[in-house]
């Protein structure tokens, strides 16, 4: 077994722990590291994309935590974060790598990783974990770096520097014997309607002017959102798992592979190449959010007869913030039903995501907004306990019945001065009381309690 994963994002996430499980039990003939009699080699987390960030520790122990937690597995960490660090630090960092049968990188700064990492003996620790049979795991940053051009996400998106390609490893070249771009976050949309975020967000007019500029054998191969190119080397093929899509791209015609597509390696580096691959030709638009791709079958060629889907067709990828606002959505509602259960319920899937989630090392402020939501809900119910979550009408019917009755015999008595008393007392108590061609009707004044 000789395994390359590609995550597009949510490798820490809970979207993603029953493949990592699947791989782990793949890779370690379903033992788990660290156990009694685990066969050899070790699993270990490189922390190098994150490396540069003051909590990068913090983030080590999160990501083994969550691995522990949530896989079942023993997570070993090797701290390379510097490329100038003392020798004797280099040396354990690549005797680890060296034992290491199972082995991650996942989020962070592709340019600072590919600083770190070029010109050491880390690529080659890499492709020597699959070479003697193991798993190489890489996601969001780190899958960035494995192709023969990584795109400076943060010099791009957050400094504003003109878009451009970085040189990367062509570790996926190696492996495989394609060459291509790797885009993890191809699916991403935390711009919105008003901002392409898509492609690493790079958005379509970026990636398109990028693109133009790639050696004509290499393509883009684009990996959603919390989904996982599953590459057997031993096999020869390429398996599409998770929650999204895989696309192939090629200087804009795209031929998207839904989960559980399967093609082989022969097919996919033709596909990246331009050439048809014995399959008809299915162009895709270049224009942002209007391409036309096919939907593999995982059959023959892997391009398939699927109906045709648009890049806007496609689901939201999970995250906490998407369940922490259906989350208010079902809160909101059942507040204006003034129904308690399903408020408290809401309340409290929410603070089972936050918690589930709480391991997912992407660098976001979800779990701020989710914290923020589950406290706002916690004030929302107080306000409700004290004006009372029953109907007031339920509560003060019989009385404010009793009261009309005495006030229809004082008018029939013609006595409307007590009349007209109970009828402003109980103006006073926030009962409005109209008389009508139909007869009595009353309401309760929203601003008074029951």
């Amino acid at each position: 077994m000789s395994l390359l994963v590609v995550m597009g994002s949510g490798e820490t996430a809970p979207t993603m722990m029953k493949l990592h499980r699947q791989i782990f039990e793949s890779t370690f003939d379903g033992r788990s590291p660290g156990d009694d009699g685990t066969p050899p080699g070790t699993a270990v987390l490189l922390d190098t994309p994150f490396g540069f960030q003051l909590n990068a520790d913090d983030l080590v122990e999160k990501t083994c935590r969550y691995f522990a937690d949530s896989v079942g597995a023993v997570v070993e960490p090797v701290r390379w974060r510097r490329a100038d660090a003392p020798v004797a630090e280099q040396e354990r960092a690549l005797a680890q790598l060296g034992r290491a049968r199972w082995a991650f990188a996942g989020p962070g700064s592709p340019s600072y990783a590919l600083r770190q990492w070029r010109g050491t003996a880390v690529p080659e620790a890499l492709v020597d974990v699959v070479g003697r049979g193991g798993t190489l795991v890489v996601g969001s940053a780190a899958a960035c770096t494995i192709g023969t051009h990584s795109i400076p996400v943060y010099e791009i998106y957050k400094v504003g520097d003109d878009p451009s390609w970085t040189p990367g490893l062509d570790l996926f070249g190696r492996l495989t014997g394609i060459h291509a771009v790797l885009v993890p976050h191809f699916d991403n949309r935390e711009g919105g309607a008003s901002h392409d975020t898509r492609f690493c967000y790079l958005g379509e007019a970026r990636l398109a002017a990028l693109e133009a500029e790639l050696p004509d054998e290499v393509g883009v191969l684009g990996v959603d959102e919390h989904t996982a190119l599953v590459v057997d080397l031993a096999a020869g093929t390429a398996r599409v798992a998770g929650n999204g899509r895989v696309t192939v791209r090629r200087r804009g015609d795209v031929r998207v592979f839904p989960t559980g597509s399967e093609l082989t390696l022969a097919e996919l580096g033709a596909l990246l190449r331009g050439e048809d691959a014995g399959a008809a030709s299915l162009p895709g638009s270049q224009e942002s959010g209007t391409g036309t791709a096919a939907a593999g079958t995982g059959v023959g060629t892997g391009i398939g007869t699927g109906a045709a889907i648009t890049d806007g067709d496609a689901e939201p990828q999970p995250s906490l913030g998407a369940e922490t606002r259906a989350l208010q959505a079902r809160f909101g509602a059942g507040l204006g039903a003034r129904d308690v259960e399903a408020c408290v319920t809401a309340a409290l899937e929410l603070e089972t995501a936050i918690v589930a989630w709480s391991a997912d090392t992407d660098q976001n402020d979800d779990a701020h907004r989710a914290h923020r939501a589950l406290r706002a809900m916690i004030v929302q119910l107080g306000e409700l306990a004290e004006t009372g979550a029953r109907d007031p009408r339920d509560v003060l019917g019989p009385y404010v019945d009793l009261a009309l009755t005495l006030r229809g015999r004082a008018r029939e008595a013609k006595d409307f001065a007590t009349s007209d008393l109970i009828r402003d007392r109980l103006g006073a108590a926030g009962v409005e009381v109209r008389d009508t061609p139909d007869g009595v009707r009353w309401s309760v004044d929203a601003g008074h309690s029951a």
